[in-house]
């Protein structure tokens, strides 16, 4: 057996580490542009552009867009109430870890919501939405309402609301008979 000589020169690298390294080709006009695309702009903005400054808008344009956000939050609690039904409707009426939490959390969500109604609409409050922001609050209490009322419905399904006479038997009086009938045997 002969032995090799081993080179001190290391392989040369991948042609992928080379064209890393290069600098990209010049474009061929194979291929057209895109729609919209311009060459001359090359995707940066124009002088004209930047001068071009956007103007801020004006207090009856921000006060119209603080009132149809706080529409959007007042009406957050009316779309919370399809997905609430059907989580109750599918816990069952039975007394359970599961559906005691999950009517729980349906009494809890609205009892805060209505406790904090001036709190949640405070970022939205200004001279010019001051008149038209009670009508937003009124809704939202509306549906925060509507939303406790789902619970109650929960409740009542479960049979924890004393909706029957036999409820309120502690505070029955028994009845006095106006006659009494006796039967005699021969």
């Amino acid at each position: 057996m002969a032995l090799v000589p081993v080179s001190s020169k290391s392989p040369p690298p991948p042609q992928w580490v080379l064209d890393l390294h290069a600098p990209p080709k010049p474009k061929t006009n194979s291929i057209p542009d895109p729609p919209g695309y311009s060459a001359s702009t090359g995707g940066k903005r124009s002088a004209s552009a930047k001068s071009q400054a956007r103007k801020p808008p004006t207090p009856e344009e921000t006060d119209t867009l603080k009132i149809k956000k706080a529409w959007e939050l007042a009406l957050a609690p009316a779309k919370a109430l399809p997905m609430n039904a059907i989580m109750m409707y599918m816990s069952g009426n039975s007394l359970q870890i599961f559906s005691i939490m999950m009517v729980f959390m349906l009494f809890k969500n609205p009892i805060q919501g209505l406790l904090q109604t001036n709190s949640v609409f405070a970022r939205f409050e200004t001279a010019g939405t001051r008149k038209t922001l009670w009508m937003v609050k009124a809704m939202y209490v509306v549906m925060n309402l509507v939303a406790l009322s789902l619970g109650i419905w929960k409740v009542n399904g479960m049979g924890l609301l004393p909706t029957t006479r036999s409820d309120w038997l502690a505070w029955e009086t028994e009845r006095v008979p106006l006659e009494r009938v006796y039967f005699a045997l021969r």
